[in-house]
């Protein structure tokens, strides 16, 4: 099969187009035709080498976490699927025309939904979905602050936080207000405004995805008691901000929540944009277009 291959932490060039072996499903896998993968910053951050701290890897090593596609076949004594099913997973190694996928971490894709832009969805899906469930563990008539609800992580977070009846505060840019508004949040909150900030009084938790100055300033926001969740890491302040549980959320594969999600694609109730759909031989050019920032997408066809 084709793959983007990474021999050596780098620069997005040293993605390189070559021929691999096919891999094998063994018990308990699935092997999926690649449709589509997404591009994410830890694909990126792992590249680099930024993150040989909490994600080392071995070369030569195939990148990507989200993919879309068909069941090609099972391994031995699995069972949940068969060839042709439309499937999509947040698992390893999707930037191959072939990939290998626990059939536990593997959710059927809802009929209605296209294939290829269905890989938009897992990672950052259950990674916004996990940040309020499991992270601030929001209950109903709470206030949560969603920061950085404008990208897929975000958007997921308010969709679940509005789900479970909390009281939903959508934090975005200025720039970004408006389209903030159609998120469906109870409050669009611009936090590069420091009138508005000021404005802000004392709320249950924070769903954190951005981190930096803008997380110090909202954890100071958090009454004592509540929590501030994050995919960022810590604020640097938290040490100063002892009452509040401050969390770090690393998204783990969730097959039944990935396929609530995707239904709830289907239903308009969530969407993620996307920008860009380059071929897998372009795999180093899309990535250094997603490098460069944005909220929408950038996806592999496969």
């Amino acid at each position: 099969m084709k793959a983007a291959v990474l021999h050596e932490y780098g620069p997005a060039t040293n993605l390189k187009y070559e021929d691999v072996p096919d891999p094998v499903p063994a018990e308990g896998e699935v092997l999926v035709r690649v449709a589509a993968a997404s591009i994410n910053p830890i694909d990126y951050k792992v590249r680099a080498g930024h993150a040989q701290s909490f994600y080392p890897v071995e070369f030569p090593v195939i990148l990507g976490c989200d993919l879309s596609g068909t069941v090609r076949s099972l391994g031995p004594n699995t069972s949940g699927f068969q060839p042709g099913d439309r499937v999509i997973a947040l698992t390893s190694a999707t930037y191959a025309e072939l990939a290998i996928v626990k059939a536990s971490d593997l959710a059927l894709l809802p009929e209605g939904l296209d294939l290829v832009e269905s890989a938009a969805l897992p990672l950052v899906t259950i990674t916004g979905s996990q940040l309020i469930t499991l992270g601030t563990k929001i209950q109903p008539g709470q206030t949560v602050l969603v920061a950085g609800a404008i990208g897929g992580v975000g958007r997921s977070a308010v969709w679940t936080a509005k789900k479970a009846g909390a009281t939903v505060i959508a934090g975005v840019r200025k720039s970004q207000l408006k389209e903030a508004e159609t998120l469906g949040a109870d409050i669009v909150l611009a936090l590069d405004d420091a009138t508005a900030m000021q404005r802000l009084g004392f709320i249950d938790a924070v769903a954190d995805a951005v981190g930096g100055p803008t997380a110090e300033l909202l954890l100071a926001k958090v009454k004592p008691g509540g929590i501030f969740a994050s995919v960022t890491g810590d604020p640097a302040n938290a040490a100063m901000n002892p009452t509040v549980q401050v969390t770090f959320l690393a998204a783990t594969p969730d097959a039944p929540a990935l396929r609530t999600l995707a239904e709830d694609v289907l239903a308009g109730h969530l969407k993620i944009p996307i920008a860009r759909m380059l071929p897998l031989d372009q795999a180093a050019e899309a990535q250094a277009l997603a490098e460069k920032g944005g909220i929408a997408k950038v996806l592999l066809l496969c």
